[in-house]
């Protein structure tokens, strides 16, 4: 008896255990963010329905689930290419990206699991070159949100047709060669000694002026003396000579190692000379 019921005990724990095993194979789990696509080997390979999120039975053998990732991913993808004059320019592009639900049967039959690494890299580059290249080096750099547009807008039409949503496409890097970053160097340097000669001109410009509006005032002057002395003979001549003789008499005067005497008329001076002026140094310090 004890037996006969240990080996039943082993028999229902046997079928329990394929039960447990057939039940586990015939059940598959989604999680968040994920889909997943049926192949069927006896219906003519990928279903055209998408499972969803949760738990799923499928045909132990028959069916196999693949499992997508649907979440939006960043990738960034480099290109070298030429401008509309032809510089050079390394440029980096972000795309964040996801797959369109919908199209998973669709995208997995054409291009497989790794269909980001097949479809970005190669529109990137393509869109890169064609809307650059319209472009010269210094239009990139002052228009640089227009490009970026331009390259998304693009990007989003080339991503629908490999059934992709493009949610962002931005520019996260631009440098040109050392040949153009030399060149632009030379031109500011240039630049700037144009900026130093027209200085240069301008003020050339302005001496001159001054001193032909100097000249021009001392002809003025001279003219007005002219017709002075035209009208009053040399008078004004004796007033000028009365002023210059009153200013170097101030200067004389208040002046401590000079001495004026002037000249006495008709008479003996000092010194024994007469008719004429002297200027004596003397030295006070002593």
């Amino acid at each position: 008896m004890a037996e006969r019921a240990l080996s039943r005990l082993g028999s229902m724990a046997g079928a329990l255990a394929a039960g447990a095993f057939t039940i586990n194979s015939c059940l598959y789990n989604v999680d968040g963010g994920e889909r997943v696509v049926m192949f069927d080997t006896l219906r003519g390979g990928i279903l055209p329905n998408v499972r969803g999120e949760g738990t799923h039975f499928m045909i132990p053998v028959i069916q196999r689930p693949v499992v997508i990732d649907v979440r939006t991913k960043p990738r960034e993808i480099p290109s070298v290419t030429g401008t509309k004059d032809l510089q050079m320019v390394n440029i980096k592009l972000r795309v964040l990206w996801r797959p369109v639900v919908e199209e998973l049967p669709r995208l997995y039959r054409e291009l497989g699991v790794d269909f980001d690494e097949r479809v970005l890299p190669s529109i990137g580059n393509e869109v890169l070159k064609s809307v650059v290249a319209q472009y010269n080096a210094e239009e990139l750099l002052s228009k640089r949100a227009e490009v970026s547009d331009r390259i998304k807008v693009e990007m989003m039409k080339r991503g629908r047709h490999f059934h992709l949503t493009l949610d962002d496409v931005a520019i996260t890097h631009l440098t040109f060669g050392r040949e153009f970053m030399k060149a632009i160097e030379m031109k500011q340097v240039a630049s700037q000694e144009a900026e130093r000669q027209q200085w240069v001109v301008k003020r050339a410009e302005q001496e001159r002026q001054a001193v032909v509006t100097r000249a021009e005032g001392e002809a003025e002057a001279a003219q007005i003396i002219t017709d002075a002395m035209e009208k009053t003979g040399n008078a004004i001549i004796e007033v000028r000579r009365i002023d210059a003789a009153k200013e170097i008499a101030g200067k004389l005067a208040s002046s401590r190692n000079i001495v004026y005497l002037p000249s006495n008329q008709g008479g003996s001076s000092g010194t024994g000379s007469s008719g004429s002026n002297l200027l004596l140094g003397i030295d006070t310090g002593k």
